[in-house]
Protein backbone atom coordinates (compact mmCIF):
# COMPACT_ATOMS: atom_id res chain seq x y z
CA UNK A 1 0.00 0.00 0.00
CA UNK A 2 1.66 3.60 -1.00
CA UNK A 3 1.91 6.56 1.15
CA UNK A 4 -1.05 8.15 -0.04
CA UNK A 5 -3.40 5.03 0.07
CA UNK A 6 -2.36 4.81 3.67
CA UNK A 7 -3.11 8.19 4.47
CA UNK A 8 -6.49 7.98 2.85
CA UNK A 9 -7.86 5.06 5.36
CA UNK A 10 -5.93 7.11 7.93
CA UNK A 11 -8.09 10.26 7.22
CA UNK A 12 -11.23 8.04 7.15
CA UNK A 13 -10.90 6.65 10.69
CA UNK A 14 -10.44 10.28 11.61
CA UNK A 15 -14.05 10.67 14.02
CA UNK A 16 -14.50 14.18 14.37
CA UNK A 17 -16.03 14.33 18.14
CA UNK A 18 -17.55 17.67 19.55
CA UNK A 19 -19.08 18.17 23.17
CA UNK A 20 -22.04 20.33 23.22
CA UNK A 21 -23.54 21.74 26.40
CA UNK A 22 -26.80 23.22 27.45
CA UNK A 23 -27.12 25.00 30.91
CA UNK A 24 -30.48 25.37 32.47
CA UNK A 25 -31.53 26.65 35.25
CA UNK A 26 -32.52 23.47 36.59
CA UNK A 27 -30.16 21.01 34.68
CA UNK A 28 -26.91 20.81 32.26
CA UNK A 29 -27.99 18.78 28.78
CA UNK A 30 -24.66 17.46 27.32
CA UNK A 31 -24.81 16.25 24.02
CA UNK A 32 -21.66 14.19 22.10
CA UNK A 33 -21.26 14.25 18.79
CA UNK A 34 -19.59 12.14 16.47
CA UNK A 35 -18.80 13.28 12.95
CA UNK A 36 -22.29 16.01 13.40
CA UNK A 37 -24.68 13.05 15.07
CA UNK A 38 -25.88 12.95 17.99
CA UNK A 39 -24.27 9.65 19.93
CA UNK A 40 -24.79 9.89 23.65
CA UNK A 41 -27.54 12.84 25.45
CA UNK A 42 -26.90 12.99 29.26
CA UNK A 43 -28.95 15.20 31.47
CA UNK A 44 -27.60 16.05 34.60
CA UNK A 45 -30.22 17.82 37.20
CA UNK A 46 -28.31 21.04 38.81
CA UNK A 47 -29.88 19.82 42.03
CA UNK A 48 -29.17 16.12 41.99
CA UNK A 49 -28.26 14.87 45.82
CA UNK A 50 -27.94 11.28 44.53
CA UNK A 51 -25.39 11.09 41.80
CA UNK A 52 -23.19 7.81 41.12
CA UNK A 53 -19.71 8.59 43.02
CA UNK A 54 -21.24 10.52 45.99
CA UNK A 55 -19.72 9.66 49.16
CA UNK A 56 -22.60 9.54 52.15
CA UNK A 57 -22.08 8.63 55.69
CA UNK A 58 -24.86 5.94 56.31
CA UNK A 59 -26.92 4.93 59.03
CA UNK A 60 -28.97 1.07 58.96
CA UNK A 61 -32.21 0.63 59.10
CA UNK A 62 -32.73 -2.55 58.70
CA UNK A 63 -31.19 -6.03 58.11
CA UNK A 64 -32.56 -8.42 55.77
CA UNK A 65 -30.88 -12.25 56.87
CA UNK A 66 -32.74 -13.68 53.69
CA UNK A 67 -31.61 -11.24 51.01
CA UNK A 68 -28.09 -10.91 52.90
CA UNK A 69 -28.48 -7.17 52.84
CA UNK A 70 -29.43 -4.15 54.65
CA UNK A 71 -31.36 -0.79 53.78
CA UNK A 72 -29.11 1.98 54.30
CA UNK A 73 -30.73 5.72 55.32
CA UNK A 74 -28.74 8.23 53.27
CA UNK A 75 -31.43 10.83 52.79
CA UNK A 76 -33.16 9.59 49.77
CA UNK A 77 -36.99 8.90 50.25
CA UNK A 78 -36.50 5.37 49.53
CA UNK A 79 -33.44 3.73 51.41
CA UNK A 80 -30.41 2.52 50.11
CA UNK A 81 -29.53 -1.17 49.58
CA UNK A 82 -26.44 -2.71 50.67
CA UNK A 83 -25.66 -6.71 49.37
CA UNK A 84 -23.09 -8.36 52.08
CA UNK A 85 -21.07 -8.84 48.79
CA UNK A 86 -20.94 -4.88 48.32
CA UNK A 87 -19.38 -4.31 51.61
CA UNK A 88 -15.96 -5.29 50.30
CA UNK A 89 -13.20 -7.17 52.11
CA UNK A 90 -12.29 -4.55 54.26
CA UNK A 91 -15.57 -3.38 55.80
CA UNK A 92 -14.60 -4.15 59.13
CA UNK A 93 -11.57 -2.15 59.03
CA UNK A 94 -13.52 0.86 56.98
CA UNK A 95 -15.89 0.42 60.23
CA UNK A 96 -12.97 0.55 62.94
CA UNK A 97 -11.51 3.57 61.14
CA UNK A 98 -14.32 5.31 61.08
CA UNK A 99 -15.82 4.82 65.10
CA UNK A 100 -11.66 6.03 66.04
CA UNK A 101 -12.64 9.05 63.28
CA UNK A 102 -15.93 9.85 64.95
CA UNK A 103 -14.63 9.35 68.53
CA UNK A 104 -11.85 12.60 67.99
CA UNK A 105 -8.73 10.38 67.29
CA UNK A 106 -5.91 11.60 64.72
CA UNK A 107 -5.45 8.28 62.67
CA UNK A 108 -2.43 8.66 59.82
CA UNK A 109 -4.23 6.22 57.33
CA UNK A 110 -0.63 5.00 56.44
CA UNK A 111 -0.36 3.46 59.99
CA UNK A 112 -3.53 2.31 60.49
CA UNK A 113 -3.55 -1.75 61.12
CA UNK A 114 -5.97 -3.45 58.83
CA UNK A 115 -8.23 -5.81 59.63
CA UNK A 116 -8.37 -9.82 58.35
CA UNK A 117 -10.53 -9.52 54.95
CA UNK A 118 -14.20 -10.63 54.88
CA UNK A 119 -15.41 -14.06 54.46
CA UNK A 120 -17.00 -14.52 51.07
CA UNK A 121 -19.77 -16.60 52.39
CA UNK A 122 -20.50 -14.36 55.35
CA UNK A 123 -23.43 -13.07 57.37
CA UNK A 124 -24.38 -9.64 56.94
CA UNK A 125 -25.45 -9.66 60.92
CA UNK A 126 -22.33 -10.44 61.31
CA UNK A 127 -20.86 -7.15 60.45
CA UNK A 128 -23.78 -4.60 60.81
CA UNK A 129 -26.14 -3.94 63.71
CA UNK A 130 -29.44 -1.68 63.03
CA UNK A 131 -28.12 2.03 64.23
CA UNK A 132 -24.35 1.74 62.89
CA UNK A 133 -22.89 4.44 60.44
CA UNK A 134 -20.96 3.23 57.89
CA UNK A 135 -19.58 5.32 54.51
CA UNK A 136 -21.03 4.20 51.55
CA UNK A 137 -20.78 5.33 48.00
CA UNK A 138 -23.59 5.25 45.45
CA UNK A 139 -23.15 2.78 43.00
CA UNK A 140 -26.41 2.92 40.83
CA UNK A 141 -28.59 5.89 41.10
CA UNK A 142 -32.17 5.58 42.34
CA UNK A 143 -34.19 3.90 39.24
CA UNK A 144 -38.03 3.61 39.19
CA UNK A 145 -39.36 2.94 42.52
CA UNK A 146 -36.00 1.61 44.29
CA UNK A 147 -34.08 3.79 46.20
CA UNK A 148 -30.13 4.15 45.60
CA UNK A 149 -27.70 0.80 45.22
CA UNK A 150 -24.61 1.80 47.44
CA UNK A 151 -21.27 -0.29 48.18
CA UNK A 152 -19.31 0.51 51.08
CA UNK A 153 -15.95 -0.46 49.02
CA UNK A 154 -15.28 3.29 48.70
CA UNK A 155 -13.07 4.54 45.62
CA UNK A 156 -12.41 7.85 43.75
CA UNK A 157 -11.70 7.63 40.15
CA UNK A 158 -9.54 9.71 38.24
CA UNK A 159 -8.01 11.12 35.65
CA UNK A 160 -5.44 7.81 34.89
CA UNK A 161 -5.72 6.13 38.63
CA UNK A 162 -8.75 4.80 40.97
CA UNK A 163 -7.84 4.98 44.81
CA UNK A 164 -9.17 2.34 46.64
CA UNK A 165 -8.62 3.16 50.46
CA UNK A 166 -7.97 0.37 52.73
CA UNK A 167 -6.01 -1.99 50.44
CA UNK A 168 -2.34 -2.56 49.24
CA UNK A 169 -3.17 -4.19 45.65
CA UNK A 170 -2.23 -2.30 42.32
CA UNK A 171 -3.98 -3.96 39.28
CA UNK A 172 -3.69 -2.65 35.78
CA UNK A 173 -6.30 -2.31 33.10
CA UNK A 174 -6.76 -5.52 31.17
CA UNK A 175 -6.44 -3.37 28.12
CA UNK A 176 -2.82 -2.51 28.66
CA UNK A 177 -1.60 -5.09 26.41
CA UNK A 178 2.29 -4.72 26.68
CA UNK A 179 3.67 -6.71 29.27
CA UNK A 180 6.28 -4.67 29.86
CA UNK A 181 4.54 -1.34 29.98
CA UNK A 182 2.57 -2.96 32.72
CA UNK A 183 4.88 -4.14 34.90
CA UNK A 184 6.66 0.08 34.47
CA UNK A 185 3.14 1.05 35.71
CA UNK A 186 3.24 -1.13 38.72
CA UNK A 187 6.97 -0.23 39.52
CA UNK A 188 5.73 3.83 39.13
CA UNK A 189 2.98 3.18 41.43
CA UNK A 190 4.31 0.57 44.09
CA UNK A 191 7.19 3.62 44.14
CA UNK A 192 4.47 6.32 45.12
CA UNK A 193 1.42 4.87 46.68
CA UNK A 194 1.25 5.41 50.63
CA UNK A 195 0.63 2.17 52.53
CA UNK A 196 -2.53 1.20 53.41
CA UNK A 197 -3.79 2.65 49.83
CA UNK A 198 -5.04 0.03 46.71
CA UNK A 199 -5.07 1.76 42.73
CA UNK A 200 -6.38 0.60 39.80
CA UNK A 201 -4.42 1.98 36.82
CA UNK A 202 -6.70 2.93 33.99
CA UNK A 203 -6.47 2.42 30.23
CA UNK A 204 -4.73 6.24 29.89
CA UNK A 205 -2.21 5.83 32.46
CA UNK A 206 0.00 3.97 29.37
CA UNK A 207 2.82 5.59 28.14
CA UNK A 208 2.31 8.48 31.47
CA UNK A 209 5.13 9.95 33.53
CA UNK A 210 5.59 9.57 37.30
CA UNK A 211 4.73 13.26 37.71
CA UNK A 212 1.29 12.78 35.54
CA UNK A 213 0.72 9.71 38.04
CA UNK A 214 1.30 10.92 41.35
CA UNK A 215 -0.54 14.30 40.76
CA UNK A 216 -3.32 12.22 40.29
CA UNK A 217 -2.93 10.31 42.90
CA UNK A 218 -2.31 13.34 45.26
CA UNK A 219 -5.92 14.51 44.12
CA UNK A 220 -7.56 11.66 44.86
CA UNK A 221 -6.09 10.68 48.51
CA UNK A 222 -6.60 14.75 49.28
CA UNK A 223 -10.66 13.37 48.48
CA UNK A 224 -10.89 10.78 50.94
CA UNK A 225 -8.73 12.90 53.53
CA UNK A 226 -11.85 15.17 52.91
CA UNK A 227 -14.32 12.74 53.54
CA UNK A 228 -12.32 12.38 56.78
CA UNK A 229 -12.74 15.96 57.82
CA UNK A 230 -16.52 15.51 57.12
CA UNK A 231 -16.44 12.27 58.64
CA UNK A 232 -15.25 14.10 62.21
CA UNK A 233 -18.07 17.02 62.20
CA UNK A 234 -21.17 14.45 61.51
CA UNK A 235 -23.42 12.96 64.09
CA UNK A 236 -26.01 11.36 61.62
CA UNK A 237 -26.06 10.22 58.03
CA UNK A 238 -25.52 12.45 55.26
CA UNK A 239 -23.46 13.23 52.49
CA UNK A 240 -19.30 13.89 52.88
CA UNK A 241 -17.75 14.23 49.30
CA UNK A 242 -19.67 14.66 45.67
CA UNK A 243 -18.06 13.09 42.99
CA UNK A 244 -17.56 15.93 40.06
CA UNK A 245 -20.73 16.90 37.71
CA UNK A 246 -21.61 14.77 34.67
CA UNK A 247 -19.99 17.32 32.62
CA UNK A 248 -16.47 16.89 34.25
CA UNK A 249 -16.71 12.78 34.04
CA UNK A 250 -17.31 12.66 30.70
CA UNK A 251 -13.78 15.27 30.24
CA UNK A 252 -12.59 12.57 32.08
CA UNK A 253 -13.32 9.83 30.31
CA UNK A 254 -13.03 10.64 26.96
CA UNK A 255 -10.48 13.23 26.78
CA UNK A 256 -7.86 10.36 25.86
CA UNK A 257 -10.26 10.43 22.67
CA UNK A 258 -9.54 14.09 21.73
CA UNK A 259 -12.29 16.27 21.66
CA UNK A 260 -12.21 18.52 18.75
CA UNK A 261 -14.61 21.26 20.24
CA UNK A 262 -16.27 21.51 23.63
CA UNK A 263 -19.11 24.52 22.73
CA UNK A 264 -20.82 25.59 25.97
CA UNK A 265 -23.62 28.48 26.32
CA UNK A 266 -23.07 29.39 30.17
CA UNK A 267 -19.99 31.34 31.40
CA UNK A 268 -19.67 29.73 34.73
CA UNK A 269 -19.39 26.41 33.21
CA UNK A 270 -17.39 27.33 30.66
CA UNK A 271 -15.09 28.58 32.87
CA UNK A 272 -15.13 25.70 34.97
CA UNK A 273 -14.53 23.18 32.09
CA UNK A 274 -11.51 25.49 31.07
CA UNK A 275 -9.55 25.27 34.07
CA UNK A 276 -10.38 21.31 34.60
CA UNK A 277 -9.09 20.79 31.18
CA UNK A 278 -5.95 23.32 31.65
CA UNK A 279 -5.40 20.95 35.07
CA UNK A 280 -5.70 17.79 33.22
CA UNK A 281 -4.73 18.51 29.62
CA UNK A 282 -3.47 21.88 28.98
CA UNK A 283 -2.61 21.78 25.56
CA UNK A 284 -6.08 21.54 24.95
CA UNK A 285 -7.59 23.85 26.79
CA UNK A 286 -8.44 26.28 23.52
CA UNK A 287 -10.73 23.68 22.12
CA UNK A 288 -13.21 25.16 24.82
CA UNK A 289 -15.81 27.74 23.37
CA UNK A 290 -18.04 29.70 25.11
CA UNK A 291 -21.48 30.26 22.71
CA UNK A 292 -23.06 33.28 22.44
CA UNK A 293 -25.23 33.39 19.90
CA UNK A 294 -29.45 34.37 19.80
CA UNK A 295 -30.51 30.71 19.14
CA UNK A 296 -30.53 28.07 21.28
CA UNK A 297 -27.23 26.34 21.38
CA UNK A 298 -29.27 23.11 20.45
CA UNK A 299 -30.68 24.56 17.48
CA UNK A 300 -27.47 25.87 16.15
CA UNK A 301 -25.80 22.65 16.19
CA UNK A 302 -28.96 20.79 15.17
CA UNK A 303 -28.91 18.85 18.37
CA UNK A 304 -33.07 19.39 18.95
CA UNK A 305 -33.80 18.22 15.60
CA UNK A 306 -31.97 15.08 16.26
CA UNK A 307 -32.97 14.73 19.50
CA UNK A 308 -36.84 14.70 18.51
CA UNK A 309 -35.83 12.21 15.23
CA UNK A 310 -33.69 9.71 17.25
CA UNK A 311 -36.14 9.41 20.65
CA UNK A 312 -39.75 7.68 20.54
CA UNK A 313 -41.03 4.29 19.47
CA UNK A 314 -39.91 4.56 16.03
CA UNK A 315 -36.51 5.18 14.71
CA UNK A 316 -36.25 5.43 10.83
CA UNK A 317 -32.56 4.42 10.02
CA UNK A 318 -32.55 4.44 6.12
CA UNK A 319 -34.19 3.09 2.71
CA UNK A 320 -37.36 2.27 4.46
CA UNK A 321 -35.76 0.64 7.41
CA UNK A 322 -36.97 1.19 11.25
CA UNK A 323 -36.61 0.29 14.58
CA UNK A 324 -39.53 -0.24 16.81
CA UNK A 325 -38.38 0.35 20.71
CA UNK A 326 -40.47 -0.78 23.62
CA UNK A 327 -39.77 -0.72 27.28
CA UNK A 328 -40.92 -2.72 30.14
CA UNK A 329 -40.34 -3.40 33.61
CA UNK A 330 -37.83 -6.32 33.44
CA UNK A 331 -36.51 -5.30 29.90
CA UNK A 332 -36.18 -3.41 26.85
CA UNK A 333 -37.76 -5.08 23.21
CA UNK A 334 -36.38 -3.71 20.27
CA UNK A 335 -38.11 -5.10 16.51
CA UNK A 336 -36.31 -4.58 13.16
CA UNK A 337 -38.28 -4.07 10.49
CA UNK A 338 -37.34 -3.53 6.74
CA UNK A 339 -40.09 -1.66 5.77
CA UNK A 340 -40.07 -0.94 1.96
CA UNK A 341 -36.58 -2.02 1.32
CA UNK A 342 -36.11 -4.33 -1.16
CA UNK A 343 -33.28 -4.87 -4.08
CA UNK A 344 -34.38 -7.06 -6.41
CA UNK A 345 -30.74 -7.95 -7.28
CA UNK A 346 -30.08 -9.97 -3.93
CA UNK A 347 -31.85 -12.89 -2.54
CA UNK A 348 -34.28 -12.47 0.14
CA UNK A 349 -31.19 -14.03 2.76
CA UNK A 350 -29.10 -11.01 1.54
CA UNK A 351 -31.74 -8.32 1.26
CA UNK A 352 -32.44 -9.90 5.37
CA UNK A 353 -28.78 -9.68 5.93
CA UNK A 354 -28.27 -5.96 4.91
CA UNK A 355 -31.04 -4.83 7.11
CA UNK A 356 -30.40 -6.28 9.43
CA UNK A 357 -26.20 -4.84 9.51
CA UNK A 358 -27.78 -1.55 8.80
CA UNK A 359 -29.91 -1.73 12.18
CA UNK A 360 -27.07 -3.08 14.46
CA UNK A 361 -25.19 -0.27 14.47
CA UNK A 362 -28.38 1.99 14.65
CA UNK A 363 -29.53 -0.28 17.76
CA UNK A 364 -25.83 0.22 19.34
CA UNK A 365 -25.99 3.76 19.02
CA UNK A 366 -29.49 4.16 20.28
CA UNK A 367 -28.35 1.85 23.18
CA UNK A 368 -25.62 4.91 24.15
CA UNK A 369 -27.88 7.90 23.06
CA UNK A 370 -30.73 6.31 25.35
CA UNK A 371 -28.40 4.72 28.10
CA UNK A 372 -30.76 1.23 28.24
CA UNK A 373 -29.05 -0.79 30.83
CA UNK A 374 -30.41 -3.98 31.99
CA UNK A 375 -31.97 -6.94 29.21
CA UNK A 376 -32.44 -5.71 26.01
CA UNK A 377 -33.87 -8.59 23.36
CA UNK A 378 -33.59 -7.57 19.76
CA UNK A 379 -35.67 -8.99 16.91
CA UNK A 380 -33.63 -8.99 14.21
CA UNK A 381 -35.50 -10.30 10.73
CA UNK A 382 -34.50 -14.03 10.57
CA UNK A 383 -31.60 -15.29 8.78
CA UNK A 384 -31.70 -18.90 7.71
CA UNK A 385 -27.69 -19.71 7.01
CA UNK A 386 -25.01 -20.02 9.91
CA UNK A 387 -22.35 -17.82 8.56
CA UNK A 388 -24.76 -14.81 8.26
CA UNK A 389 -25.44 -15.31 11.95
CA UNK A 390 -22.22 -14.86 12.44
CA UNK A 391 -21.61 -11.92 10.43
CA UNK A 392 -24.38 -10.17 12.24
CA UNK A 393 -23.09 -10.93 15.55
CA UNK A 394 -19.76 -9.76 14.76
CA UNK A 395 -21.27 -6.38 13.47
CA UNK A 396 -23.21 -5.63 16.31
CA UNK A 397 -20.17 -6.34 18.41
CA UNK A 398 -18.01 -4.29 16.67
CA UNK A 399 -20.64 -1.74 16.68
CA UNK A 400 -20.69 -1.65 20.32
CA UNK A 401 -16.67 -1.84 20.88
CA UNK A 402 -17.12 1.95 21.53
CA UNK A 403 -19.58 1.67 24.28
CA UNK A 404 -18.29 3.00 27.54
CA UNK A 405 -20.80 1.03 29.56
CA UNK A 406 -19.75 -2.81 30.88
CA UNK A 407 -21.84 -4.91 28.35
CA UNK A 408 -22.78 -8.72 27.22
CA UNK A 409 -23.78 -9.73 23.49
CA UNK A 410 -25.12 -13.49 23.14
CA UNK A 411 -24.90 -14.89 19.17
CA UNK A 412 -28.20 -14.56 17.72
CA UNK A 413 -30.59 -17.68 18.00
CA UNK A 414 -31.89 -19.51 15.15
CA UNK A 415 -34.84 -17.17 15.20
CA UNK A 416 -33.21 -14.35 14.82
CA UNK A 417 -33.26 -13.06 18.63
CA UNK A 418 -29.92 -11.83 20.37
CA UNK A 419 -29.47 -11.19 23.84
CA UNK A 420 -27.55 -7.94 25.67
CA UNK A 421 -27.26 -7.11 28.80
CA UNK A 422 -25.82 -3.65 29.83
CA UNK A 423 -24.64 -2.25 32.46
CA UNK A 424 -27.48 0.17 34.11
CA UNK A 425 -26.27 2.65 36.47
CA UNK A 426 -28.66 5.31 36.15
CA UNK A 427 -32.13 5.81 34.75
CA UNK A 428 -32.83 5.80 31.36
CA UNK A 429 -32.62 8.65 29.47
CA UNK A 430 -36.20 9.61 28.46
CA UNK A 431 -37.39 12.86 25.68
CA UNK A 432 -40.80 13.35 25.36
CA UNK A 433 -41.12 13.75 21.44
CA UNK A 434 -44.91 13.28 21.26
CA UNK A 435 -46.41 16.83 21.28
CA UNK A 436 -49.75 18.18 21.66
CA UNK A 437 -52.47 18.86 18.79
CA UNK A 438 -51.04 22.64 17.56
CA UNK A 439 -54.39 23.26 17.48
CA UNK A 440 -56.36 22.14 20.38
CA UNK A 441 -53.26 21.90 23.06
CA UNK A 442 -54.94 18.66 23.24
CA UNK A 443 -58.15 19.91 25.07
CA UNK A 444 -60.11 18.55 21.25
CA UNK A 445 -61.47 22.52 21.16
CA UNK A 446 -59.74 25.52 19.51
CA UNK A 447 -60.00 28.99 19.85
CA UNK A 448 -60.76 30.99 17.02
CA UNK A 449 -57.42 31.62 14.90
CA UNK A 450 -58.75 34.83 13.68
CA UNK A 451 -58.39 35.94 17.32
CA UNK A 452 -54.78 34.72 17.78
CA UNK A 453 -52.80 37.67 16.66
CA UNK A 454 -55.06 40.12 18.59
CA UNK A 455 -54.50 37.39 21.86
CA UNK A 456 -50.66 38.36 21.33
CA UNK A 457 -51.25 42.21 20.97
CA UNK A 458 -53.61 42.17 24.07
CA UNK A 459 -50.59 40.87 25.78
CA UNK A 460 -48.08 42.30 24.39
CA UNK A 461 -50.16 45.84 25.16
CA UNK A 462 -50.77 44.89 28.83
CA UNK A 463 -46.96 44.27 29.45
CA UNK A 464 -45.31 47.05 27.80
CA UNK A 465 -48.05 49.43 28.79
CA UNK A 466 -49.44 48.47 31.80
CA UNK A 467 -46.40 46.29 33.44
CA UNK A 468 -44.19 48.87 31.81
CA UNK A 469 -41.47 46.01 31.27
CA UNK A 470 -38.42 46.97 28.69
CA UNK A 471 -36.61 44.69 27.10
CA UNK A 472 -39.62 42.57 26.06
CA UNK A 473 -38.94 39.18 23.87
CA UNK A 474 -41.58 37.51 22.17
CA UNK A 475 -41.17 34.01 21.46
CA UNK A 476 -43.27 32.41 18.80
CA UNK A 477 -43.25 29.93 16.43
CA UNK A 478 -41.30 30.32 12.89
CA UNK A 479 -44.07 30.45 10.85
CA UNK A 480 -45.49 33.62 13.21
CA UNK A 481 -42.48 34.87 13.17
CA UNK A 482 -42.17 35.37 9.33
CA UNK A 483 -46.08 36.35 9.82
CA UNK A 484 -44.90 39.29 12.35
CA UNK A 485 -41.25 39.94 11.08
CA UNK A 486 -41.78 39.76 7.08
CA UNK A 487 -41.47 43.77 5.44
CA UNK A 488 -39.27 45.15 8.56
CA UNK A 489 -41.41 49.04 7.67
CA UNK A 490 -44.78 47.27 7.34
CA UNK A 491 -44.14 44.20 9.55
CA UNK A 492 -46.61 44.22 12.17
CA UNK A 493 -43.42 44.21 14.29
CA UNK A 494 -42.59 47.77 13.33
CA UNK A 495 -46.28 48.64 13.67
CA UNK A 496 -46.40 47.25 17.37
CA UNK A 497 -43.48 49.36 18.59
CA UNK A 498 -44.89 52.58 17.17
CA UNK A 499 -48.06 52.05 18.42
CA UNK A 500 -47.09 50.90 22.11
CA UNK A 501 -43.15 53.11 22.11
CA UNK A 502 -40.82 51.14 23.11
CA UNK A 503 -38.65 48.42 21.53
CA UNK A 504 -39.20 44.57 22.04
CA UNK A 505 -37.90 41.80 20.07
CA UNK A 506 -39.41 38.66 18.26
CA UNK A 507 -37.65 35.41 18.29
CA UNK A 508 -37.70 32.11 16.25
CA UNK A 509 -38.38 29.61 18.41
CA UNK A 510 -38.45 25.86 16.02
CA UNK A 511 -39.56 23.48 18.77
CA UNK A 512 -42.69 25.37 19.94
CA UNK A 513 -45.88 24.41 18.67
CA UNK A 514 -47.46 26.51 15.66
CA UNK A 515 -49.66 28.70 17.93
CA UNK A 516 -47.47 29.00 21.33
CA UNK A 517 -45.53 31.92 22.28
CA UNK A 518 -44.04 33.31 25.39
CA UNK A 519 -42.60 36.35 26.76
CA UNK A 520 -39.51 36.93 28.31
CA UNK A 521 -38.69 39.51 30.50
CA UNK A 522 -34.74 41.50 29.98
CA UNK A 523 -33.35 39.02 32.42
CA UNK A 524 -34.48 36.09 30.43
CA UNK A 525 -36.95 34.77 32.29
CA UNK A 526 -40.72 33.76 31.26
CA UNK A 527 -43.26 36.06 32.07
CA UNK A 528 -46.49 33.81 33.04
CA UNK A 529 -49.94 35.54 32.57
Amino acid sequence: MSEEQQQEVVEVKTVTRDLVINSHASEVDIALLEDNILVELHREKTNNQFAVGDVYLGRVKKLLPGLNAAFVEVGYPKEAFLHYLDLGLQAHSMLKFKKRVVAGEDIAMDKFKLEPDLPKNGKIADVLNVGDLIPVQIAKEPIHTKGPRITAEVSFAGRYLVLVPFSNRISVSQKIRSGEERNRLRRLIQSIKPNNYGVIIRTVAEGKKVAELDADLRALIAKWEQCIIEMKKMTTYGRMVSEMGQTSVMLRDLLNESFNNIHVNDERLYEEIQGYIRTIAPQKAEIVQLYKGKDSIFDYYNVTKQIKGFFGKIVTIKNGVYLVIEHTEAMHVIDVNSGHRLNKDNSPEENALQVNLDAAKEIARQLRLRDMGGIIIVDFIDLHEAKHRKELYDALVEAMSHDRAKHKILPATQFGLIQITRQRVRPETEVQVQEKCPVCDGEGKIRPAILYIDEIENHLKYLLVDQNENHLTLQVHPFIYSYLCIGWWRSIHHKWQKKYGKKFKVQSMPEFHALQYNFQNANGDDIKL
